[in-house]
Order: C-alpha cells, then sequence, then structure tokens
C-alpha cells in the first residue's frame, strides 16, 4: 500500500497508484457526505429523533439506555458516540450525524484495505469508487443515526483483516487481536442483530485461523472480548421478564411477519428491488427496469465468486494458511451475503413493501468485492493476455457490466443530487414546525409518531410530545415519560398532518371550535390549541 522514502533525512511513507486513487475518491465520497451531513439530506425523522434524544439524555446523565426507547433488540452505540458532541455543541441534526459519517469514513477504508489484501489494489480503488457514490436509499443506512448498520459493517471488516493478519503473521500480539476481534463481535451483536451472518462467518474465518490456539490464551481473549462487548446485551437479557429478552423479541417479530406471499413474489422483491436500492443503483422511490439487471445478476456473480474461491484455495492447499486465508476470506463474504439474501427472501416484507425494507439488505454492501470479483478476474484475463473467442466474448462482456453498474450508480447518484430541492424544504418546514411552536407558547403538545420525537428533539425538549394514532387515542410512544408529561397538561396543543386522519378526528372532535382552535399552518402541519383539552381515551 506504501513504500518509505527519504525527505531530506527524515522518512515519510508515499502511497503507491493504487492507494492515491482509492484515498482521492474516498475523500470525494466524505466530503460529498458532509455536505449532505450539514444540510441534513436525508431528511430527519422521528425514529433518528429518538436517538438524538438519547444522546441528550446519555450527556445529561439523566439515562443509560441499552436498547432503542420502546424496543428490546437494538443498542444504542450511535446515541453513546454523539453523547460527547451534544453535551459540547448542544443536540442538533449534523452534530448527531457526524459519529456515523466517521463510521462510514472507517468502512470504506477498511474495505479498501480487506479489497486489497484478498482481491487485487486497483480492483480495491474500484470498490471504494463505488463505494463513494450514493443516492437517497444508500445514504439513509451510512448517514442516519437510526441505529445498527454503521456500526457493525466496520466492525466485521475489522475482524476478517484480523483474521488475515493472524493467518499471514503480520499480527504480532495474537491473544490482543482475537481479544479486540471478540470485543468487536461482542458490540456488532448488541448493536444489531442484522450482522449476525456476516458476524457468524467472520468468526468462523477466526477461529479457522486460531484453530491450535483456542484452547490457550487466543481462545480465552477471544471469548472474554465478546463478554465485554456483549455486557449491555447480556445483563438486559439476565434482567428482563421472561419472553421480554433480546432474542426472544427479536423471533417474536420475525415470527409476526405474516403468511408468506408466493416465493416468486418475495424473489422479485428481494432480488429485483431490494438489491438494486441497497447497493445505490436506484432512487429510494424505486427502480426501472434498466436499473434491476443487478438483481438478476446478483446470485450468479455470488456462485461465481463461490467457485473462484474454492479454485483458489485448492491451488493454494499446500501452502501456509497465510495463502489460503484470502480465498477463505471471499468465501465468508460469500456466506454472509447469501445467508442475509436467503433470510430476506424467506420474509413477507420482501414481496409487500420492498421499497422500505431494503435497509436490511444493506450489509450486501459487505460482500461487494467478492460480487464483482468474478467481473474483474474476466475482465482483466481477456485484456491481459490471449484468449479465444468465447473467452474474449466472457471478457468482453464482464467489462460491460462493470462499466454499466458504474453508469447506473452515477445515474442514481445524479438523480438524487438533482432532486434535493423537495428533502430541503420538508427540512425547512421541519424547523419551522417547531420555531412556530414554540412562539405559540406551547410546552405540552400531542402529534403523530413520525412528528412528535423530530418536534421534541428539534426544539431540545422544550416541547414535549405525546404520540397519538388516527384516532386520537394513545400511539407508540416511545418514550413513557413524554406521554405522562403531557398528560399532566391542563390545556395541551395538538400538531397533526393537515388533512390527515388525526387531524379529521380532531376537528370531528372539537365541531364549530375547530376554527378558533387553528393557531397556525406551517407546510403540510397544523397547530391547534383549543380551550380544553381533547383526550377521547379517556
Amino acid at each position: 500500500m506504501s513504500t518509505a522514502v527519504r525527505d531530506r533525512g527524515r522518512w515519510r511513507p508515499a502511497l503507491d497508484r493504487p492507494a492515491l486513487a482509492a484515498l482521492l475518491l474516498g475523500l470525494a465520497g466524505f466530503g460529498y457526505r458532509l455536505v449532505l451531513t450539514l444540510l441534513t439530506v436525508p431528511v430527519s425523522n422521528s425514529d433518528e429523533a429518538t436517538f438524538g434524544l438519547a444522546a441528550l439524555h446519555i450527556a445529561a446523565g439523566r439515562e443509560h439506555p441499552v436498547f432503542l426507547y420502546g424496543q428490546r433488540y437494538m443498542g444504542m452505540a450511535e446515541a453513546y458516540l454523539a453523547a460527547p458532541l451534544v453535551a459540547v455543541a448542544g443536540p442538533s441534526w449534523p452534530v448527531l450525524r457526524l459519529p456515523v459519517l466517521a463510521l462510514w469514513a472507517l468502512f470504506v477504508f477498511l474495505a479498501y484495505r480487506l479489497t486489497r489484501r484478498i482481491c487485487a489494489p486497483w480492483f480495491a480503488v474500484l470498490v471504494v469508487g463505488l463505494l463513494a457514490l450514493g443516492p437517497e436509499r444508500v445514504l439513509r443506512d451510512q448517514l442516519q443515526a437510526v441505529g445498527g448498520r454503521p456500526e457493525v459493517k466496520p466492525a466485521v471488516l475489522a475482524i476478517l483483516l484480523v483474521a488475515v493478519g493472524l493467518a499471514d503473521g503480520r499480527v504480532r500480539s495474537r491473544p490482543l487481536a482475537a481479544g479486540a476481534a471478540g470485543l468487536l463481535a461482542g458490540l456488532a451483536v448488541w448493536s444489531d442483530w442484522l450482522i449476525v451472518p456476516y458476524l457468524a462467518a467472520a468468526v468462523l474465518l477466526l477461529a479457522w485461523v486460531l484453530r491450535r490456539e483456542l484452547l490457550g490464551w487466543c481462545g480465552a481473549a477471544l471469548a472474554a472480548g465478546f463478554a465485554v462487548g456483549a455486557v449491555p446485551l447480556i445483563v438486559d437479557s439476565l434482567r428482563a421478564p421472561p419472553g421480554q429478552d433480546s432474542l426472544s423479541v427479536v423471533r417474536r417479530i420475525s415470527g409476526e411477519a405474516g403468511a408468506a406471499p408466493p416465493l416468486a413474489g418475495r424473489l422479485r422483491g428481494g432480488l429485483l428491488e431490494g438489491v438494486p436500492l441497497a447497493t445505490g443503483l436506484c432512487p429510494a422511490g424505486g427502480c426501472a427496469r434498466w436499473q434491476q439487471w443487478f438483481g438478476v445478476a446478483y446470485p450468479v456473480l455470488l456462485v461465481a465468486a463461490a467457485v473462484l474461491a474454492l479454485v483458489a484455495y485448492r491451488r493454494a492447499a499446500a501452502r501456509p494458511a497465510g495463502d489460503r486465508v484470502g480465498p477463505a476470506a471471499q468465501l465468508a463474504l460469500v456466506a454472509g451475503a447469501a445467508s442475509t439474501l436467503a433470510a430476506y427472501v424467506r420474509s413477507p416484507l420482501a414481496a409487500t413493501d420492498p421499497l422500505n425494507n431494503a435497509r436490511y439488505l444493506s450489509v450486501l454492501q459487505l460482500s461487494l468485492p467478492v460480487v464483482l470479483w468474478p467481473l474483474w478476474v474476466a475482465a482483466r484475463h481477456v485484456w491481459r493476455g490471449p484468449a479465444g473467442a468465447a473467452g474474449r466474448l466472457a471478457g468482453a462482456s464482464a467489462t460491460a457490466a462493470l462499466a454499466g453498474l458504474v453508469a447506473t450508480a452515477l445515474a442514481a447518484t445524479g438523480l438524487f443530487v438533482a432532486g434535493l430541492g423537495p428533502l430541503r424544504v420538508e427540512e425547512r418546514q421541519a424547523r419551522q414546525l417547531a420555531d412556530v411552536v414554540r412562539r405559540t407558547g406551547l410546552q405540552a403538545v400531542y402529534g403523530e409518531y413520525w412528528t412528535c420525537n423530530r418536534l421534541v428533539f428539534e426544539t431540545a425538549e422544550e416541547v414535549l410530545c405525546g404520540v397519538l394514532d388516527g384516532r386520537l387515542m394513545p400511539g407508540q410512544n416511545r418514550y413513557r415519560p413524554y406521554w405522562r408529561q403531557v398528560a399532566l397538561a391542563d390545556r395541551p396543543g395538538y400538531v397533526l398532518v393537515a388533512g390527515g386522519p388525526a387531524d379529521r378526528r380532531l376537528r370531528e372532535l372539537l365541531g364549530p371550535r375547530a376554527g378558533a382552535a387553528l393557531r397556525a399552518e406551517v407546510g403540510r402541519y397544523r397547530v391547534y390549541h383549543p380551550e380544553t383539552a381533547v383526550r377521547p381515551w379517556r
């Protein structure tokens, strides 16, 4: 990756051309995301606000949550990372997202290092270039503090790099490295169960590398590191009432998805919509037919990647473990992608709502190097040496596929950037709404789920909000103290989406008093302050 050169009697590292190209592409992707972070794009929402409120509570020493408020299966690592910044700079969306941006930069760096080690230097540059791009669906997972995925992807790559380093002898302190890998695995399990297929593959690779040392200090360090990383999960599971531990909750939610639609519908939603959305080839609104080709090719490329890795492993079978660990790491990434995709396609959500649930495939970015590796090998073979007619056709097809992938990703990113206007308007209206509510003098209001916690975070808890559903009955109140405090208000306000079910229900209950109760309209929101509280659940 770099060499040492002398400069006026001092040694400094010099990047080779692939490393320099990857650095420039990575900086471009970081700059792109930094600008979007400062602009609060993608737009904020109440899920993200819940993490922000947790960070605010952690910074103030009021709360030390293990899981996201209102559930028991998604860790709060992002809230803890943001808490020091919130304590210094106060709550804001850019402050909340800066740690997530740093995690993205770490992910790209580790992806480059691993791809370079197990594949090829210039191919690693291509991977970095593709990761630097990103339309809205990808950026939501990379920039919004909504839990899990931004931190678990670097953890898996780091464990794989530790395994590769241990196998080829580059890591000196083997017990320390094993302990660090165990710590990352424990933190990842606490953060997001979605990463378990990849994590299992990475830990199996590490166990294969350390197979003769698992009964010694390395095995002890690995187990101890995992226990320390998973302490929040372990302690909460021991304290939780029966059936309320994290694993039980995840199993129950998985079983509540409903009856499975036909396999064809799930495959269509998982492959033709989910895979292109998760890999940054489509806008958030869905994939056009010309953008779905990669979903069709994805399982074929996974099989080809597995075959290449097995062939490479057999060729290196008589060599030291350091020569075999590259193909083994490729197989781990193939296994992680195949398991994740299979689990997603089994879910009814793959067919019933593929656009909103494509986020569950965002971890497939981990396998981008191995999925594209067969195309790179075929293209490189035809351009570097003599080949027959079949070889030339395969190489030309692979080159066209890689070029098409880059062009599709560029087009999707360009379309997203060109359409930022409505997103900026929506975010500006959310800030204006918070200002209007404060100027109205309201400190306790009721609203819908996607309004409440966002409003509370925008006002730094100057305004508290209780969640109602469309019938004005108690809704999904993630942080129960807000609901209890708003319930004590003699004359609460109401912040509702104009013309929505809750708005219509409130106006029905207020009758002729609805006009007098309306205090402001901001974008698509209405702010009401009736003379008497409207609480139909009482």
